[in-house]
């Protein structure tokens, strides 16, 4: 049995790829929420509603994923946690592992005639 991560509490719902976007995202430096939501939508095409964001930043610092930048004006940068970072990677080798099963398997048996 694997070691549980963070994210992996949150597997198969949409707030689990949201929490992997925004820690994503984090893992390239701090950012506010609308930087977030133009970084990720430029790697990921994917466009996260301000609820949606706000909610999934709420939670992943409680769990001591990300944290507060201060900041001198009203917007609120967050950084990456070196927890938050770990978890990242234990989600990305993990998902590794599946994508090269997914190919093997989709080159094995649905190869181009």
């Amino acid at each position: 049995m694997t070691r549980s991560s963070s994210l992996d509490l949150e597997k198969g719902t949409r707030s689990a790829g949201t929490a992997f976007l925004i820690l994503s995202s984090l893992a390239d430096g701090e950012k506010h929420g609308y930087a977030l939501t133009k970084d990720i939508e430029g790697f990921a095409n994917v466009r996260l509603a301000p609820g949606t964001l706000y909610e999934a930043l709420n939670r992943l610092e409680k769990q001591g994923l990300i944290e507060p930048v201060r900041s001198e004006d009203r917007r609120r940068p967050y950084r990456l946690t070196a927890g938050g970072a770990a978890a990242l990677k234990e989600h990305v080798d993990a998902q590794s592992k599946v994508l090269a099963e997914s190919r093997r398997r989709l080159s094995r048996n649905w190869s181009p005639a």
